[in-house]
């Protein structure tokens, strides 16, 4: 069944033009220039420093490094950081 759900997932996606994470738990990130970075849908914090925060997503984990990272808003499924971002990496699990 999970492979067929996916699959209607993305056919509802696709036909009523829906964004793709409203269905699929993806997440959204934004960012505007290397100061601020916005991420909607996450499953949690796992690590924390100035440099480098780690984040876990539904399927792997975002790992953002800068300097100065500082975290301006916490919620369920909403981060934004703030900082000179320097690299924003997606690992798989």
């Amino acid at each position: 069944m999970g492979k067929t759900w996916k699959n209607m997932k993305r056919w509802i996606t696709n036909h009523m033009e829906l964004p793709a994470d409203v269905l699929t738990d993806l997440p959204r990130i934004t960012m505007v220039g290397q100061i601020h970075i916005y991420i909607e849908n996450h499953k949690g914090l796992l690590a924390f420093s100035d440099k480098e925060i780690r984040v876990l997503l539904k399927q792997g984990q975002m790992l953002v490094k800068g300097e100065e990272l500082v975290i301006k808003v916490i919620l369920p499924e909403e981060l934004v950081l703030e900082g000179k971002i320097n690299q924003v990496l997606y690992l798989e699990q």
